[in-house]
Order: structure tokens, then sequence, then C-alpha cells
């Protein structure tokens, strides 16, 4: 090592260039160590054990689409949830959402009357949040526009509403047999 030392010269290796040229060297060597330890795939082969499934579910993913996601076959003693429910003839998402943006975007009303208002269509929790909110921070006056219905799964859904400022966006869920608002959120237009 001392030859080596010798023959590049100690001015070399004391300036900023040698410097960089022996940690490049040396972080070139530590990424071609993890590939090699890696395996082919760039996933580590240590101590994973592969996943075992069904050729009903293999070509069932294969028709749909895999999203990388593995997930066990319901077993007959396991009892699936059913998810929410909405009561018989339950308003719409975008109707409940409507009725809730309108109070919401009522600036002009007392606070109490204001949270009084979005109560009907909002979750506890929501309606909890918003006591005490005065309505002249809301940063909208009108809606702009026709809601846009986005389905996030069951009993979820996101309504959004052109409004003179940019977009209301309400998060909606099944709670109580009906479409309620569990958030709100404004983007700037």
């Amino acid at each position: 090592m001392r030859r080596v030392l010798q023959l590049l010269g100690t001015s070399v290796l004391r300036s900023r260039l040698g410097v960089a040229v022996v940690l490049a060297i040396v972080v070139l060597g530590i990424v071609g160590v993890a590939r090699v330890v890696a395996g082919p795939e760039g996933r580590s082969t240590g101590n994973l054990q592969p996943v075992e499934t069904s050729t009903a579910e293999a070509s069932a993913d294969s028709r749909e689409g895999d999203d990388g996601v593995v997930e066990p076959a319901p077993t007959s003693s396991t009892k699936l949830d059913p998810g929410p429910s909405l009561s018989p003839g339950g308003a719409k998402p975008e109707t409940v959402a409507e009725a809730f943006a309108e109070a919401w975007l009522d600036r002009t009303a007392k606070a109490d009357a204001w949270h009084a208002a979005l109560v009907p269509n909002a979750t506890a929790e929501l309606a909890t949040k918003l006591e005490g909110v005065d309505p002249v921070v809301v940063p909208a006056q009108r809606l702009t526009g026709p809601p846009k219905v986005v389905p996030q799964g069951s009993g979820l859904a996101e309504v959004s509403y052109p409004v003179d400022s940019g977009t209301l966006v309400l998060r909606m869920v099944v709670g109580q047999g009906r479409w309620l608002v569990d958030g709100v959120d404004w983007e700037r237009g």
C-alpha cells in the first residue's frame, strides 16, 4: 500500500480531485457489493419465503391485472364484513354534499347557525371539529359548477365542486344508513 501511495504522490491524494476519486471508488464498490447480495431482481433474498397461491387465484389475477398485493383467500369460517349500507331511498352523495356545501359557503351566518346548518349532513367527528369556527374564514362564496363524484370504495366517495376561488372537496362516508360529509378540503384555483 505504501508503494501505491508513493507512486500516486502525496500531492495527488491531498488534492480535492484525489479525494473525490477515492470516494467514487469506495461508493462504486459498495454499490457493486449491494447488487451482488440483492440477487437478480434487485430484491434481498435473505429469509423470504415464497407466497403460495392457488391456480384459481393466479388465473383471476392474470385476467384482472396484478396490483402486487397478496391477500389470503377467505375461508368458510371467516365472516366477511358486508360494509356500510344505505337505508332504502337514501340520498345520493352529491345531494348530501350540495346541501353541506351550500351551508358551508354561507359566510353571512352567525357561527352557531352556520354550525347547526352543517351538522345534519356531517359525521359527529367533523361536526365536533367545526365547532366554534367563524364562517367568515371560509375561502369561497358560491358554487360555480356541477359536482364531480369519485367513488373511493365501499361506502366512500369524494365529491368535488368548483367554487369561485378554487375547488371544494368533500370526503363522503356512509354512516347511520346515509351519506355524510366526513372531511372538507379546499384547493386554490
